[in-house]
């Protein structure tokens, strides 16, 4: 997971991580995305200068196991040399055997970044739930970190500046940012007070503004007036832009389909002014204006 490598920048694994927060509601339902309202407190993993790394690491996280109600899983956790800030092994369990590079036991505000990571893909293994292919499973493993209350660390373990540049995770720093805004809007929860990296708070409103953007666009009530009227000529010429993420239905009603601002899984709706739709997957209630 992770390494200190160039930074990339910007939503280029957008659409994996917008799949992955579909496919929690689908996995877990909306009550049990929704049992995880608080987040993992900066004080379970934070580190005194005195602790014992040995002592401290298991403490951590037995918190990252409380949080994601995994009380038959015990994370047995080392550190070795190795390329990437950690790794582990996923068996039958209970016990589960979690690397972490060396680093950590001199650079510990950061290990619960990282455990955050490694303890979510034991939870994701014992859902049976997982993404074809490396990349898109770590993508996955980081947008249900940040989205079930534990990711925010690793958002806050991102850093760079001329003296020190590091990001733990997969998702770019502006992704994080995204999927903590997306969590912020639907469990009300705001993780900015708790980022002790200035690079992390900027990265998170950069993230917040797609996700409120997402909130806005049409055919949702509450749409800029830009938006509405590149609607309404899309409507009557039934072509709408690339990126505009809703699309019509020819029938009787014409229909329009669009992507539900919480979950993301597509809504349809008949083209008849005003509409209230409800999402069937999250439960969210949408006031439309078709």
């Amino acid at each position: 997971m992770g390494s200190t490598v160039e930074i990339a920048h910007g939503f280029p694994h957008v659409e994996t991580v917008r799949a992955a927060i579909t496919a929690l509601y689908k996995r877990l339902s909306h009550d049990t995305v929704h049992s995880f309202g608080s987040s993992v407190p900066p004080a379970d993993a934070a580190f005194s200068d005195d602790e014992n790394p040995y002592l401290g690491v298991q403490r951590v996280a037995g918190a990252m196991v409380r949080h994601l109600r995994l009380p038959d899983a015990r994370m047995i956790v080392s550190f070795r040399e190795m390329a990437h800030a950690g790794s582990v092994e996923l068996a039958a369990g209970p016990e589960y055997f979690i690397e972490l590079n060396s680093r950590f036991k001199k650079h510990r505000r950061d290990i619960g970044a990282a455990l955050a990571h490694e303890v979510m893909h034991v939870y994701l293994h014992r859902l049976d739930l997982a993404f074809p292919g490396t990349r898109d499973n770590e993508i996955l493993t980081d947008t249900a970190a940040a989205y079930l209350g534990s990711g925010w660390l690793l958002l806050d373990a991102y850093r760079e500046s001329s003296v020190t540049t590091q990001k733990l995770g997969y998702l770019t720093p502006e992704e994080f940012g995204y999927v903590l805004a997306k969590r912020a809007l639907a469990f009300g929860e705001d993780p900015a007070p708790w980022f002790t990296s200035p690079q992390a708070y900027d990265a998170y409103v950069r993230g917040r503004e797609l996700a409120r953007r997402e909130a806005r666009r049409p055919p949702l009530a509450g749409a800029g007036r830009l938006g509405r009227h590149r609607y309404a000529r899309d409507r009557r010429t039934a072509s709408p832009s690339p990126t505009a993420g809703y699309a019509f239905e020819s029938g009787d009603p014409v229909r329009v389909s669009f992507p539900c601002p919480t979950c993301l899984q597509r809504i349809r709706v008949p083209v008849r002014g005003r509409v209230r739709a409800r999402c069937g997957l999250c439960g969210t209630v949408l006031e439309c204006d078709t």
